[in-house]
């Protein structure tokens, strides 16, 4: 590993010399702000997170190929070296669509319980390897049926359902060696002041007095409950919202709780990106009172045509190449993470903390015995900070002289160290998170030139770090023709490269000896879904969004007992995410023979929901039995085979022209999978790069960041 370069290359340090101890002309009048701790202390400091989850954000981070998957999280987690994050928060898999995908459950039934399933367990380990003080923070996006009772609430059953939690909290112990300091309610949905009580009376009552309920992961309502209820408010310790546009209410500081943003960010991770992370860290502090800020999600690592591309603080989403891309945001959140930790407190609002005169924050943080002060500056412009949600009023932010005088505590501090970032929006390249010369405090003072768009830290801690590593591998298309067979995963795993979208589909044994192991759809009924929208067809989707001309084939097998009534292939599928229902392609769907001796139906649709029917017709094909699905599509023709017989051949809807591969059921249900051959119908597919139509069209910071082109 290389370490960070710790100042700038000389042609530039003139000029960042001139930025940082010169002033400027303005034609303002310099302001004046006191850094002082004589009248008492602000808030603890909770910590900034990542979210991984809600959901398979992180899908594509688990298969990739080392050294690029210890590097990549070594850039989020590390001390000192990248995000250097405080707070790991992570789905409690609920086995139905939570955005990007699906996550299993660790009880997809009553009976059953599992703690190998899906990834989370994996990357809190790896987490916690890295940093042993990270903390760590479950959420349910969903739960399975079973929970409900047939009723589609979690809250039908409170009982029920914190029992159901506390098995997770309990088995991160037991099977991972994990402790769960914080659990969550219900993700952005109701939450139920009885279960809420249940859920902290179960916690106690199992041993599990250290991990704090935070509620309700919505809006700030849940505050009048808190205020009016006692016993309530006994039960919840952390009020956590999401997307608060950097306010919280009266009625929240009242409660004289911790405020958190309990999710945030949630936006496209170029420049104005990071300018949006940059400003919301200090803003929600300085505006709402809110001391711990968690971005959705950790890192974008779901393929690019799921809902929210590059959402996440880096991009990790071609394992097959193992090429990825740390993102500015990841450098925006060292800015305060490197030189704080999780019982630092803020300064009081206007003697460390407030707005800049003329645009922009300022926070200033000190350690538990006051050695250490810690203060970040941003100077983010409106246009260059604006979030996906909510929308941002109009300010301005011009540049400024900024004078600063530490008193109290800190009156005996004679030199800063100071770290830098200018996010450039004009051609020229970016200047993330450099190490600059120390700040000379004389008599008590210094004065800052701040320009626009700029990140400052200023330090009594010597331990900041830019971490790096050689560049990793270029870029390149999924790669064809493609095979699974699915020997090789420990069993309860799900496979490389396939990203569930409604259902899950997890490894199993086989009964028959010619498929030793298979992708098996075990999902039975219908979850307590988090989606708004009826996701009843599960889907699991592979591959390259722009494949139009693909050949699929795939073994199949449907068994007679809690089978699922009818299974298919499908190429050119257009959607994922809570909008899964209405994916359209080209869907092959075989239904066997049913038990009143009638011959099973094949269809051909251009929809998951089956409401568009291309062509339809008989085939022999029976329940227990495995048969092979075979379904080729070039330019406007489709053909379809089974067990190496040709059933039809038809023209396909005009649209859509490209999408992923998938393979799923038509209900819930029992259905095996194996054998899964992706190959091109033509010497040269024709890829329409994404990524490259998202560069143009999102990109605004111009830095030279490698770019996907494939011919």
């Amino acid at each position: 590993m290389a370490k960070s370069v710790t100042s700038f290359p000389s042609a530039l340090l003139p000029c960042v010399l001139c930025l940082l101890f010169q002033p400027i002309s303005t034609g303002y009048q310099p302001a004046a702000y006191i850094v002082d701790d004589i009248g008492g202390l602000g808030r603890r400091f909770d910590g900034i997170g990542g979210l991984s989850g809600g959901g398979a954000t992180s899908r594509l981070l688990v298969n990739y190929p080392q050294p690029q998957r210890d590097q990549i999280l070594d850039f989020l987690f590390k001390p000192n070296f990248g995000a250097s994050l405080h707070i790991l928060k992570v789905e409690i898999g609920g086995d139905s669509q939570s955005t990007d995908g699906t996550e299993s459950s660790h009880m997809h039934e009553m009976w059953d319980e599992n703690y190998q399933r899906g990834y989370e367990w994996w990357l809190m380990k790896e987490a916690k390897k890295r940093n042993p003080n990270i903390k760590l923070y479950g959420l349910p996006w969903a739960f399975p049926g079973w929970v409900g009772q047939g009723s589609m609430s979690p809250y039908a059953h409170p009982e029920l359902t914190a029992s159901y939690v506390v098995k997770w909290l309990l088995g991160a112990k037991k099977y991972h060696n994990l402790t769960i300091d914080y659990v969550g309610i219900w993700n952005e949905r109701a939450y139920n002041v009885k279960y809420i009580k249940i859920l902290r009376m179960l916690l106690d009552q199992h041993g599990l007095n250290h991990t704090r309920i935070v509620a309700a992961d919505g809006n700030w309502g849940i505050t009048t409950d808190i205020l009016k209820d006692k016993d309530f408010a006994a039960a919840v310790d952390i009020i956590g919202v999401h997307y608060p546009g950097t306010l919280s209410t009266a009625e929240a500081v009242n409660t004289n709780k911790p405020l958190w943003s309990s999710e945030d960010y949630s936006t496209f991770n170029d420049n104005v990106g990071a300018g949006c992370w940059a400003r919301i860290l200090n803003q929600n502090y300085v505006n709402g009172n809110m001391t711990s800020t968690i971005s959705w999600n950790l890192i974008a690592s779901y393929y690019e045509a799921l809902p929210y591309p590059r959402n996440g603080l880096m991009t990790a989403d071609q394992p097959w190449a193992g090429f990825y891309v740390v993102e500015n945001p990841i450098w925006v959140t060292a800015h305060t993470s490197q030189f704080t930790q999780i019982g630092w407190s803020y300064l009081r609002h206007g003697s460390g903390v407030g707005k800049l005169s003329y645009g922009g924050s300022y926070v200033s943080l000190t350690s538990p015995d006051k050695k250490d002060l810690t203060m970040i500056i941003e100077t983010m412009s409106h246009d260059h900070s604006i979030c996906i949600r909510p929308p941002l009023p109009q300010y301005k932010v011009v540049p400024q002289n900024a004078t600063f005088t530490l008193k109290g505590t800190f009156a005996t501090i004679t030199s800063l160290n100071a770290w830098y970032t200018k996010l450039n929006f004009t051609g020229t390249s970016s200047e993330p998170f450099k190490q600059v010369t120390p700040i000379k405090v004389i008599g008590g003072s210094f004065t800052l030139p701040l320009d626009v768009d700029v990140i400052i830290t200023l330090t009594t801690i010597t331990g900041g770090n830019k971490g790096s590593y050689a560049i990793p591998p270029p870029p390149k298309p999924f790669p064809l023709p493609y095979t699974e067979d699915f020997e090789s995963y420990p069993e309860n795993s799900e496979a490389n490269n396939f990203a569930q979208q409604i259902g899950v589909f997890e490894i199993h044994p086989s009964n028959h000896l010619s498929h030793k192991q298979v992708m098996q759809q075990v999902v039975q009924e219908q979850p307590c879904d988090w989606c708004s929208q009826k996701l009843i067809n599960p889907l699991n989707v592979i591959g390259n969004h722009n494949w139009s001309d693909i050949q699929v084939q795939v073994d199949v097998f449907i068994p007679s007992v809690n089978g699922t009534t009818g299974a298919f292939i499908a190429a050119r599928v257009d959607k994922g995410g809570c909008t899964s229902f209405l994916a359209n392609g080209v869907f092959f769907w075989m239904f066997p023979n049913n038990t009143q001796g009638e011959e099973g139906t094949f269809y051909v649709t251009s929809d998951l929901a089956r409401t568009d029917t291309i062509t339809a017709g008989r085939l022999e094909a029976t329940f227990d039995t495995w048969h092979t699905l075979k379904l080729q599509v070039k330019d406007g023709v489709l053909v379809v085979y089974i067990d190496g017989n040709f059933l039809t051949k038809a023209s396909t809807a005009a649209s859509p022209t490209n999408g992923f591969v998938a393979l799923g059921s038509d209900t819930f249900g029992y259905s095996m999978f194996d054998n899964v051959l992706i190959n091109p119908m033509d010497d040269r597919l024709r890829f329409r790069s994404k990524l490259q139509k998202m560069e143009t069209l999102h990109r605004h910071d111009n830095e030279d960041r490698p770019m996907i082109v494939i011919n």
